[in-house]
């Protein structure tokens, strides 16, 4: 067919215009083959995989080339961009976005104490806590980097506002009678922090008081500038203080109005989930089914999204399918009941659903190492922990995990198959079923035309049989935990377990992925300061979040892995972006994640937990 529509076609055009259309012809062809190289192309490893499909697909008809108008992507209030076929890949436009808007973000940082001061008036609408000023010394001292970027901590202060002082110390006293927490004091300006009793069980009582003491050696040096106070701790994984919406709401408005509410002002809660969630959000318009309706563990966006904003793409209020993905909601799958009254108290870890207040974690901190991590500057010195190496030296192209079976519980009456970590070892390590993976367009081609320039398309669907063992090295460890009645055995069936890493063989990795166990990860400090390029999915904001910048120092992942294989597929081929970005985390870390900033961080934070607790909080402002 294909001969005889150029037999007739020569037949009917002179001689040399023939010719020009058959050398455009060809070098269409040439030019499509260089813009979007055939997948078989990506999977550079030692593996002899000749993919039929990646064959076939090379045997379709020319589309056109040049300079087309690009279509433009599409944000949404979740925090995602959706893919226009018509655009560029949309990896390009969210590393720029993100490198524009921190660059932004670090130039417009305030230079003084009174600049401070005005910013923290523009944000919070109130004046900023007592011994501001001694906190912006130490913070100049150090050099500690975004004076201004402590949203978090509003995030976890700002509702108690809201709320009687009164109140808040009945409800802190029934914390530590009815919870299973660690009680720290300070009992006068001259005294120091120390843990003065404990309500955990003697045997869970194993890692919490270290983790605590590590905390409060943050601010050792500190401490006689913070007023006295006491305060409870919850050192588990998970944070225990769920919100209620309309209550939640409630206290923001009254402390917007200067005013505060009692426990009789507050609104009666009812069970589940969903009563974290605003009235017209998509959580409560179309609330998840429990058990969930889909049997299929891995979620395939259509059309494809990926993350602009993770913070927002956090919050199951606007994506309800978080509820039936990770084990922090599965585990009690519809929820539990809000608590009566929001409730001060510091936990490990939150939710968007959750008020517990987070401090600075030091999991993951190398603390006989630590001097190199706040000393060294050299961008391309041996890795921060050992067994690291830089980034030309690492050899295994693939993404790597290993973890345990933690998340949530696996009994037969759970959902433990639908948890985070479940389904990535499931899917990853499938050999049956299809993935669809948007194409990858190379740097440049010969007659200049930049990747960015080219349109993405339709994304092509893939057997995982051929890109699962090239591209990912995901598996659990050791044994099945966390599990009873039949699990553990089913788990050993489902998997194949792995012995753990050691440090020089997870040094060899460029791609890392980060995932929640049973709470928030805290592997992250440690893997950000490696020359790896670090994945990260997670539901859990974290004292830093919005001190860093995804996109720019580590790449944002869905917990649904949607966007996984993509993302995966994009940086084997533009491995100088990914060495960039692994570079920026690396950076990131040892200059934004030092222990004076994590020191800063607690300092500023107890000096807003002291006035919120205060009897009488304007006597707590700083009025210089």
């Amino acid at each position: 067919m294909m001969m005889f529509g150029w037999v007739s076609l020569r037949r009917t055009i002179p001689h040399r215009s023939f010719a020009t259309i058959l050398l455009v012809f060809v070098i269409a062809i040439s030019l499509r083959t260089l813009v979007h190289p055939p997948f078989q192309a990506l999977l550079k490893s030692n593996s002899n995989v000749d993919p039929e499909w990646a064959r076939a697909s090379e045997r379709k008809d020319p589309q056109p080339v040049g300079r087309p108008s690009l279509g433009k992507h599409t944000l949404t209030p979740d925090g995602r961009l959706v893919v226009n076929p018509d655009g560029p890949h949309p990896i390009f436009q969210l590393i720029r976005d993100a490198e524009a808007a921190w660059e932004a973000k670090c130039a417009r940082a305030s230079k003084t104490l009174d600049e401070a001061v005005a910013e923290y008036r523009r944000r919070y609408r109130r004046a900023p806590p007592l011994g501001f000023d001694k906190w912006w010394d130490y913070v100049v001292k150090h050099r500690v980097q975004l004076p201004d970027e402590y949203d978090e901590i509003f995030e976890d202060i700002g509702p108690l506002w809201g709320i009687d002082p009164h109140e808040l110390a009945r409800a802190e006293k029934q914390v530590e009678l009815r919870d299973h927490v660690v009680v720290v004091q300070k009992t006068d300006a001259h005294s120091r922090f120390k843990i003065v009793r404990s309500t955990i069980p003697p045997d869970k009582e194993k890692v919490p008081p270290t983790v605590i003491d590590r905390i409060l050696g943050f601010i050792r040096e500190i401490e006689h500038d913070i007023p006295p106070m006491h305060f409870t701790f919850y050192p588990f994984d998970n944070p225990r203080k769920f919100s209620d919406w309309r209550m939640k709401t409630m206290a923001l408005e009254a402390a917007a109005n200067g005013s505060t509410l009692t426990r009789k002002d507050l609104p009666p809660v009812r069970e589940g989930w969903v009563q974290g969630c605003p009235p017209d959000s998509p959580a409560r318009l179309h609330p998840p089914a429990f058990p969930p309706s889909s049997t299929s563990l891995f979620s395939t966006s259509s059309p494809k999204t990926f993350i602009a904003s993770h913070r927002d793409t956090m919050d199951p209020c606007k994506d309800p399918s978080l509820f039936t993905v990770h084990g922090q909601f599965l585990a009690y799958e519809r929820g539990p009941t809000p608590q009566r009254t929001l409730v001060p108290s510091f936990s490990l870890c939150g939710t968007l659903l959750h008020h517990d207040i987070r401090p600075p974690i030091p999991y993951g901190w190398d603390f006989e190492n630590e001097s190199d991590l706040i000393e060294d500057d050299e961008e391309d010195g041996d890795g921060a922990f050992e067994g690291d190496v830089p980034w030309e030296y690492k050899t295994n192209e693939r993404l790597g995990w290993r973890g345990r079976t933690t998340g949530m519980g696996a009994f037969p009456d759970t959902l433990w198959k639908h948890g985070q970590r479940a389904r990535l070892v499931t899917l990853t390590n499938s050999l049956e079923g299809n993935v669809s993976v948007l194409r990858v367009p190379k740097n440049s081609i010969d007659n200049g035309v930049e990747a960015e320039a080219i349109p993405v398309g339709e994304p092509e669907s893939i057997p995982l049989a051929q890109i699962n063992p090239v591209w990912m090295d995901v598996a659990f460890t050791d044994e099945p935990v966390g599990c009873d009645g039949g699990s553990c055995e089913e788990m050993a069936r489902m998997w194949v377990f792995r012995e753990v890493q050691e440090r020089d063989e997870e040094g060899r990795y460029k791609f890392i992925l980060d995932v929640d166990g049973n709470g928030w990860s805290g592997r992250f400090k440690r893997l950000v300061t490696s020359h790896a390029l670090i994945f990260k999915a997670t539901i859990y904001p974290e004292w830093y979040t919005s001190r860093v910048a995804p996109w720019v120092h580590y790449v944002p992942i869905q917990v649904s892995y949607a966007d996984l294989y993509d993302t995966v597929s994009f940086f084997r081929e533009h491995d100088e972006l990914a060495r960039r970005i692994a570079r920026a985390g690396r950076e990131w870390s040892r200059r934004f994640w030092r222990r004076q900033d994590m020191t800063a961080y607690t300092y500023r934070l107890l000096l807003e937990y002291a006035r919120v607790m205060s009897f009488d909080r304007a006597a707590m402002d700083y009025v210089g």
